[in-house]
């Protein structure tokens, strides 16, 4: 039989972990498929699909492309009400789903949170759409997002409302001159390495379980914080990781199990640091 291909697309995409998770999975499934990576920007994607044969059976993307792939494919509910997505389905019919929200939920349930009443989200990003309907779905009521511009908030503010949850936005700068933050359940961090550094005391005093979706550099300063503080804590490869799992189900048909894919991931992260 003539093996399937997969590929991670996006730019840049050097850096993408998925190309290790994916090969993990196959290994482990006894499955011949092939894993690709593609540097690929918006302009780009169209083309890039339409010259796909049908070997070709899905593909993971990461940014820039999470909204332009939305106009390729058949969109779920997950994917409309967060407005990205970051895997497409080939075939006669494509398909566009999002993973991250899933991912985030198996991550959160991995260290024991199996419902949320009170989140506190740092940043207004995709991903700070994929968390906010993942906590959401494990329960959420109130969301507390920290946001250098609060304006870019509101489209948080109407998935949280559509979902049935209240979302309140503190400005980053009183936040850090306040040096308090609400109490929650857990803190989830969508910024960048080094902006929520100045966050990390308040955010750890305010939750039980921080979030970081950051993976390398590992830790961050909020998750050392917080592992120095006796939290639970999250990375961004734990969100890696899960996600991958649902997007090998999606692709495959096949569950592999979240430890194999984990272990492959943090060996790759350890092999780039610098002996």
């Amino acid at each position: 039989m003539t093996p399937r291909v997969c590929a991670v697309l996006g730019d840049p995409i050097e850096h993408s972990l998925s190309p290790v998770l994916h090969r993990a999975a196959y290994r482990e499934l006894g499955l011949d498929w092939e894993y690709q990576r593609h540097r690929v920007d918006a302009a780009g994607l169209p083309a890039f699909v339409a010259g796909l044969d049908d070997r070709w059976r899905g593909l993971s993307l990461t940014m820039p492309l999470k909204e332009a792939v939305l106009a390729l494919g058949e969109a779920d509910d997950v994917v409309r009400a967060v407005g990205a997505a970051n895997t497409l389905l080939l075939g006669e019919r494509p398909l566009v789903r999002n993973t991250d929200v899933g991912g985030l939920q198996q991550a959160l349930r991995a260290v024991g949170v199996e419902s949320v009443g009170t989140a506190l989200l740092l940043g207004t990003g995709a991903t700070a759409r994929s968390s906010v309907a993942a906590l959401c779905a494990l329960g959420a009521t109130r969301l507390v997002v920290v946001a250098r511009s609060p304006g870019k908030a509101q489209p948080l503010a109407a998935m949280a409302a559509s979902q049935g949850a209240t979302l309140d936005v503190l400005p980053w700068a009183a936040a850090v001159a306040d040096g308090h933050l609400p109490a929650a359940d857990v803190c989830v961090s969508t910024v960048v390495a080094g902006a929520a550094d100045e966050l990390a005391p308040a955010a750890v005093a305010a939750c039980d379980v921080v979030f970081d979706v950051l993976y390398d550099p590992w830790p961050t300063v909020l998750a050392q914080t917080a592992a120095d503080a006796g939290l639970a804590v999250v990375s961004g490869l734990d969100l890696l990781v899960h996600q991958a799992v649902l997007q090998v189900r999606l692709m495959t048909g096949s569950t592999v199990d979240a430890g194999v894919l984990l272990s492959a991931g943090r060996e790759a992260i350890g092999a780039r640091r610098p002996r």
